[in-house]
């Protein structure tokens, strides 16, 4: 049921800086999310499986430009949305690839938008942010949008990277990005929805996390 309306309430379109992948996207947000808890019958979290968004599609852009830094690794993809970065992973050259969300519609339209791109990508549903990281690459797109996730996420991040892990982190300048814990490698404007942002294009950047 879930896979029939993520493909019922999108359409498979190339994502605007990185069309080498195709994602099933939707047009308008408010109107999708009315949708989904109407469909589901209960309060759901906003349909960010839906959009590609911008932390993400500079991610997802630095990996494919640099396949080395992948190339025959295990990567972790965390909140990951529509499966973006995790797709682009696997395009990249990477061995294996987990893709992690807590929607189960984001694991929906992750198995949908993997098969379209024609790559193998395990969908976990979950919070790991408590675990400890095992993957040799972990990325994350635009995760920093609320203190508390900011405190979770850039917690589980360092660990990784304490442990030896690639980390990498797309982020459009949202308001709790930590600074001073990353290394800027990458600058991109990105197009994006004028449902989700404040503008057309949002200059987006690409940071590794330091352990």
């Amino acid at each position: 049921m879930s896979a029939q309306f993520v493909l019922a309430n999108t359409r498979l379109s190339p994502v605007p800086l990185t069309p080498e992948v195709h994602l099933h996207l939707a047009d308008e947000a408010i109107e999708l999310w009315e949708r989904t808890e109407s469909d589901q019958g209960g309060q759901l979290p906003p349909p960010f499986w839906a959009f590609a968004w911008a932390g993400g599609q500079a991610l997802a852009r630095y990996v494919l430009d640099h396949p080395a830094l992948l190339a025959g690794r295990d990567v972790l993809d965390l909140a990951a949305g529509s499966g973006l970065v995790a797709i682009a992973a696997m395009k990249a050259g990477a061995a294996r690839v987990t893709a992690v969300e807590i929607d189960p519609l984001a694991i929906a339209a992750i198995d949908v938008n993997t098969q379209a791109n024609d790559v193998a990508v395990t969908a976990l549903l979950g919070d790991v942010l408590e675990q400890e990281p095992d993957a040799g690459v972990v990325l994350a797109g635009d995760v920093f949008y609320s203190r508390e996730m900011t405190r979770r996420m850039l917690a589980y991040l360092r660990r990784a990277a304490g442990k030896g892990a690639t980390v990498l982190v797309g982020d459009p300048g949202r308001a709790y990005l930590p600074k001073d814990h990353l290394t800027l490698l990458a600058e991109y404007e990105v197009p994006v929805p004028r449902t989700l942002e404040d503008a057309p294009v949002k200059r987006t950047t690409v940071w590794a996390v330091n352990p």
